[in-house]
């Protein structure tokens, strides 16, 4: 069976990935496949970088606000609506373009990777939940280190739904999930993937980093988010726990000033920058960019990629 190529434009935040995307989406005749587990929320589209309208008139959009932001949504729900997206994109004779910093979607996309059937334990979840709202985060992760350190040592410790997820599942099967990922990996993918990503210079990220907080201040977050409370969207939801959204809801609440709110989210965004490189430096697949000359580089290792 012939494999299905799939071009991967991933990055850090602010790297300028969307601009890129769509780029390449034109100039192949291919569509957009968001993977970045933000812009999949409706309502939330200052504060996740959402592609515009008129970005999205440019190029076909796919898996971009589609999610009620209460809603349960995990990486295997993702990576199976893209298999079938990525799929009919492929029956219509078009490449499909996946964009997005989120690394473990794309990752467990391109690496085909299979999540398997697994019953819950609701107890335990409520149980753990319990545990994260009386002693956060790290608390959970060092639970989990005693028997998955791959998966404490990859997970940030607000991502209690992950932790819970990857504690709950050692305690059904008796095997580390990290363990199960990585079995999932030896089987031969679906598609022959080029993965790309923008090089910049640490020090320009930033700046841009910087100046899109204060450009997405200027445009209305603080009034997003205080629409998203009052349709009745707490704190406690994974989707309201994103960059500049948990900073706001603080700022709304009294408990810092609107400039030390900026600065928080400046450097929330800076840090979480940092991470992304770390997460796809390991990825010795990807091919850089630099960001000065992207597009123009991108189309050398996309003709070479679709000749072969």
């Amino acid at each position: 069976m012939s494999k299905i190529p799939l071009i991967a434009v991933a990055g850090p935040t602010a790297s300028g990935k969307t601009d890129l995307a769509i780029k390449i989406a034109n100039y192949i005749g291919g569509e957009i496949v968001n993977a970045d587990s933000m812009q999949i929320y409706k309502y939330m589209n200052i504060g996740t970088a959402k592609p515009t309208n008129e970005e999205r008139e440019m190029a076909v959009h796919h898996l971009v606000d589609f999610l009620e932001p209460d809603e349960d949504f995990s990486v295997a729900d993702y990576t199976e609506l893209a298999h079938k997206v990525i799929a009919d994109i492929d029956s219509r004779g078009k490449i499909a373009v996946m964009s997005g910093g989120t690394g473990l979607y794309i990752n467990s996309v391109i690496n085909d990777i299979t999540f398997g059937e697994m019953d819950s334990d609701n107890e335990l979840r409520e149980k753990l939940q319990k545990i994260a709202e009386e002693k956060g985060g790290e608390y959970l992760l060092e639970m989990l280190a005693d028997f998955d350190a791959e998966s404490a040592r990859r997970l940030h410790p607000n991502n209690i739904r992950r932790i819970i997820r990857a504690i709950e599942f050692y305690k059904l099967t008796g095997k580390p999930i990290s363990e199960h990922q990585e079995e999932t990996k030896l089987t031969e993918s679906r598609y022959n993937s080029l993965m790309l990503c923008i090089d910049w210079n640490r020090e320009a990220l930033y700046d841009r980093i910087n100046r899109r907080v204060d450009i997405m201040m200027d445009a209305g977050l603080v009034d997003e988010v205080k629409r998203l409370m009052d349709m009745g969207y707490t704190r406690e939801l994974n989707s309201m726990k994103g960059i500049g959204y948990k900073e706001v809801m603080d700022y709304l609440d009294g408990r810092t000033s609107f400039s030390e709110t900026v600065d928080i989210i400046k450097q929330s965004s800076r840090r979480y920058a940092k991470r992304q490189l770390t997460w796809f430096r390991r990825d010795e697949r990807i091919h850089y960019v630099h960001a000065d000359n992207a597009f123009s580089e991108a189309k050398t290792l996309i003709d070479e990629f679709l000749e072969k």
